[in-house]
This record gives C-alpha cells, structure tokens and sequence, in this order.
C-alpha cells in the first residue's frame, strides 16, 4: 500500500511552521490571479483603444505613445492566447492519458 506523503513536513513543498493550504483555499487564489491577468490584458486594450481615438480626433498625444500602448495590448494579447492554448493542450492530453 502507498503511503500519503505528508506535504506539511519541513522541507518539503512548504516552509516550516506554515499550514498547508486546502485544495478551496488554492482554487480561489488561482482565480483571482487569473481574474487579474485577465482584467490587466483588457486594460491594456482599452488605453489602447483611447489613445487611438484621440490622436484620430486629432487631440494632443504622442504617436509614439500610441503605438507603444497598441503594442503593449497586443503583446499581452497574444501572451494571453499562448498560454490558453497551451492550458487546453495540456488538459487534453490528460485526457488522453489511459488509468
């Protein structure tokens, strides 16, 4: 019979003296920063968005600024879709796997 490692150990996966978190307590960190990530990613496009239009109502910004903004956005854009299609690879290979 295996044996459940202890996780709470010193030394192993946690510093000694802190609890482990519970499973509810990790799932909820997990969607908060993916919450974030996200929420920064639309920021992103939206400052984008606004720079654009004003230099098009021909107010008084850089375009150098606008284009390190659009960048900026689509960086974060495509950084974003990478890792989403990686999480799907990922989960589909797990499900692929034969117990």
């Amino acid at each position: 019979m295996i044996d459940k490692i202890n996780l709470a150990a010193p030394g192993i996966l946690s510093k000694p003296g802190v609890q482990p978190k519970t499973a509810s307590v990790v799932q909820k960190e997990f969607s908060s920063f993916l919450k974030d990530a996200i929420n920064n990613v639309n920021e992103a496009q939206q400052t984008s968005d606004k720079m654009t239009q004003k230099l098009i109502n021909g107010e008084d910004v850089d375009l150098h600024q606008v284009m390190i903004s659009s960048e900026k956005a689509s960086v974060s854009l495509q950084a974003t879709l990478q890792i989403r299609n990686k999480v799907i690879e990922a989960y589909q290979e797990i499900m692929r796997m034969q117990v």
